[in-house]
């Protein structure tokens, strides 16, 4: 989880009509009212910018909350019919971050950064009707997703096969982002220290073995610094018979 209250972006002014913004750790907004971290008081931050040429957005994320990264994807969108938005996806663009990484004019991937693009999820509970609306909702919020990616690729990239690469959960490399129209240019590679806990990508299922062998500061972890911890000892046998009558005792019928 990020840090509470902890702002998600930050804006750095370069000069009178160039801007630079960071969006380098998980998608998340934090408190209530005006000076809630969220969507609103990131528009303040980029309207106080005033009127720029350029802004140059820079992306490495996991990715977090849907309906605010979907607030922020339209924010820039609109940012971009005035001024060039050119993001550089440094490391990766992962689920929603991907999805703000196409409101921009231009996208520049390094050859060795990535993006993620999946169906959306959710954790819930509930009777058969309320998990059926849940399913449902799921479903509407994948065509909000859907539509982001076919605005910026639809000229390349087919609805059909869209749909396969959400339903695959597929990470991309720079070079398939170019063939399939999701970034406009591969330069060449780019070290960037991670911002975000690598441990957040445990959740992808198709997430490359490699990220978790990064540590929140970047380096990666020695597997030998491991070599005198004890070794796990082995699971306690269950009683399975047990065990299900224990959970079917846990199921609320009411």
């Amino acid at each position: 989880m990020p840090e509470k209250n902890k702002k998600y972006w930050e804006f750095k002014a370069k000069v009178q009509d160039e801007a630079d913004l960071y969006l380098y750790i998980e998608i998340a907004s934090w408190g209530a009212g005006y000076a809630a971290h969220s969507a609103q008081s990131f528009k303040r931050e980029l309207d106080a910018l005033g009127e720029i040429k350029t802004l140059n957005v820079y992306i490495n994320s996991p990715g977090g909350d849907v309906f605010e990264g979907n607030a922020i994807y339209n924010i820039l969108s609109r940012k971009a019919k005035k001024c060039a938005v050119n993001v550089y996806v440094d490391g990766l663009a992962a689920s929603i971050a991907s999805v703000i990484a196409m409101a921009g004019t231009k996208i520049i991937m390094p050859n060795n950064a990535m993006m993620m693009i999946h169906n959306a999820w959710c954790v819930t509970w509930g009777n058969s009707g309320e998990l059926r609306e849940a399913a449902e909702m799921l479903d509407k919020v994948n065509l909000t997703i859907r539509q982001a990616y076919l605005n910026k690729a639809g000229d390349v990239l087919e609805q059909d096969a869209l749909i396969t690469l959400m339903d695959e959960e597929s990470w991309l490399t720079a070079q398939e982002c170019l063939d399939y129209g999701l970034c406009d240019e591969v330069i060449g590679e780019k070290q960037v220290a991670a911002k975000f806990d690598p441990a957040l990508l445990k959740n992808f299922k198709n997430a490359p073995t490699e990220f978790f062998t990064l540590r929140p500061d970047g380096a990666r972890e020695d597997p030998e610094d491991k070599r005198h911890e004890p070794a796990e000892k082995p699971a306690a046998q269950l009683d399975h018979a047990a065990e299900k009558e224990r959970l079917l005792l846990e199921i609320d019928f009411t």
